[in-house]
């Protein structure tokens, strides 16, 4: 069958939702929770199910404007403006200023007697009356099985369970209901999961003596929602869910570029240095001078007057800056202006979620242009592979939505720098800078490498690194029969090389010495025959002159011969014609 015209998608309607005001909960699920039906949070004890509720009622009244009703089943109204005092919420203002209804409802098991018909009808009058007291569109009930500890009767329980969900949802509203979780089931009864629209499971699990809290929403009708388990934080301001990663790849990039501070590793990397917002790889083995380029990257960015946020893990602040006085780097008065700001702790004080929760929190008081994660190595001890390669993804993804430029010094084993860091993170760098120490001749020394850095022209030769108390410097390999020569060995090669050109300089210049003596030479005897030459032509000239003068005196003499014996001629042909004629000498015949 063939359709005419052009068919239109479908329109999607999505479904309205009330947002927790909780930081990556509104995230994972599309927005928050559904609005006007229930939602289920499960979980074992000290999972955080009472304060994620809390929180949602807090956040609404205070960022939304939405009353909400807490009724509580095991916490007094005492206990628990207590509790959720440590995150940071005034409880008790609230309910003063009637924005939060506060109902603890004491059930004690022992005095349940079974006898007849058990509802819930006395609980739906006094939540009624507090939901209308206040107008409130969230609701709170903690926790299920306190309210059903006394019955045997499963029966009972479910029949019960369904009017009570059934009951919140004609209300309207956006109802958030705690319940201990089953050794087999999601909840004890397992029905709960059942009739609630949006299920979120709580889980605190201890691994290697390092304890961690996780969420996943299990199901939420009429919604797409992220899947995943995802660990979450309980901190002093509330709750923090940690997605894995961000929804999609768009961050912002940009096409500036920032100085490292060492003149030849800019000039390894196209002169210019790194693009800004760009994470940066620095590995290499203990001693191959991790923290010193990284110290000298932050003394860079911070004399450009941006701010610095350095973590260390390994160094307290006090012992690095009196460290970098040793290569000339003063960073206290960085430190004075609040240009450079330090976060030391110990590896070991907290969990991997712990530490990447208080990096969110000092990167988002501080705002820093440039972080250094040093080394972030010290954290892999903290978890498994996929948590440490997680916990990183999100950190990345963190920064590079902030535009900010990231360096982290990686500690590799000697030998095994390529696949340790290959198999952890160098996949998501953009740039991989690589220590190594090349030992021979007795000595050890440094080599640096740029292994990637994407978007750009960069060098693919290796340079030695040279450290000394006028700072760092990054110099030409020699390259010699057995390989790189480095440390004395290049100096000995660039002495060789220095002496040879020091006698091909010398051989140069006694070759133009013989050539500027022959030259000479060659002038003398030049000189010389020009004065025989011009001697011999003046020479010539003089007798040239002699033999024009003796021709001219002979032609002289020759004419005034002539003229005499022109004058005898005269003389014979007058006699001659006197014969012919007969007369004699007196003219008479």
């Amino acid at each position: 069958m063939k359709y005419k015209g052009k068919i239109s998608p479908p329109k999607v309607t999505p479904l309205p939702k009330s947002p927790t005001g909780i930081r990556g909960l509104d995230e994972i699920t599309g927005g928050g929770l559904p609005r006007g039906r229930p939602t289920l949070v499960c979980g074992g004890a000290g999972c955080g199910k009472t304060l994620l509720a809390a929180e949602f009622l807090v956040r609404g009244a205070t960022l939304f404007d939405e009353p909400g009703v807490l009724m509580a089943f095991e916490e007094t109204e005492a206990e628990l403006e207590a509790n959720v005092a440590s995150l940071g919420f005034d409880l008790t203002g609230l309910v003063r200023r009637k924005k939060i209804v506060v109902d603890y409802v004491h059930i004690e098991p022992g005095e349940f007697q079974e006898s007849g018909d058990y509802d819930l009808e006395g609980l739906f009058v006094r939540l009624n009356y507090a939901i209308d007291s206040i107008k409130a569109k969230r609701v709170v009930l903690d926790t299920l099985e306190a309210l059903f500890a006394g019955l045997r009767n499963e029966a009972v329980v479910r029949a019960e369970l369904r009017r009570l969900f059934r009951w919140l949802k004609d209300k309207g509203v956006t109802a958030v209901i705690t319940a201990e979780r089953g050794r087999e089931q999601l909840t004890r009864h397992g029905l709960e999961e059942y009739v609630s629209d949006c299920v979120i499971l709580l889980d605190h699990r201890v691994n290697d003596q390092i304890a961690t809290r996780h969420l996943r929403v299990v199901k939420y009708r009429g919604a797409l929602h992220g899947t995943n388990e995802f660990p979450f934080l309980i901190g002093d301001d509330g709750l923090s869910v940690l997605p894995i990663t961000s929804l999609a790849l768009n961050h912002k990039v940009s096409t500036n570029r920032i100085a490292t501070g060492i003149a030849r590793l800019d000039a390894m990397l196209g002169g210019r240095g790194f693009f800004r917002g760009s994470s940066i790889l620095l590995t290499g083995t203990s001693g191959t001078g991790k923290t010193i380029i990284a110290s000298n990257f932050a003394q860079a960015a911070a004399k450009r007057g941006e701010r610095v946020l350095f973590f260390s893990f390994e160094e307290s602040p006090n012992q690095i800056i009196r460290n970098m006085h040793s290569i000339g780097l003063r960073l206290e008065p960085l430190v004075k202006r609040d240009l450079l700001r330090f976060h030391a702790t110990r590896p070991s004080l907290y969990g991997l979620e712990m530490h990447l929760a208080t990096m969110f929190k000092e990167i988002a008081n501080f705002q820093p242009h440039v972080v250094i994660i040093d080394p972030v190595t010290s954290l892999m001890d903290a978890g498994t592979e996929s948590e440490c390669r997680g916990m990183i993804t999100r950190l990345i993804d963190y920064l590079k939505a902030a535009e900010v430029t990231t360096l982290f010094t990686s500690l590799t084993q000697g030998g095994h720098a390529l696949a340790q860091s290959e198999s952890s993170m160098s996949s998501l760098m953009d740039a991989w800078i690589l220590l190594q120490d090349f030992e021979g001749n007795g000595e050890r020394n440094r080599v640096l490498y740029v292994l990637k850095a994407r978007g750009m022209a960069h060098s693919n030769q290796i340079r030695e690194f040279l450290i000394s108390d006028r700072g760092v410097d990054v110099v030409d390999a020699y390259i010699g029969p057995s390989g790189v020569l480095t440390g004395s060995a290049r100096a000995a090669q660039s002495s060789l090389e220095k002496a040879a050109l020091l006698a091909s300089q010398q051989e140069a210049a006694q070759l133009k010495r013989e050539v500027e003596r022959k030259r000479k030479a060659l002038d003398r005897q030049i000189g010389d025959l020009r004065s025989d030459y011009e001697g011999e032509a003046l020479e010539l000239r003089r007798i040239a002159e002699q033999v024009g003068t003796r021709t001219f005196v002979l032609g002289t003499e020759r004419a005034a011969s002539g003229l005499l014996r022109q004058a005898d001629t005269k003389v014979v042909a007058q006699t001659r014609v006197r014969a012919r004629h007969g007369n004699n000498g007196n003219g008479t015949p």
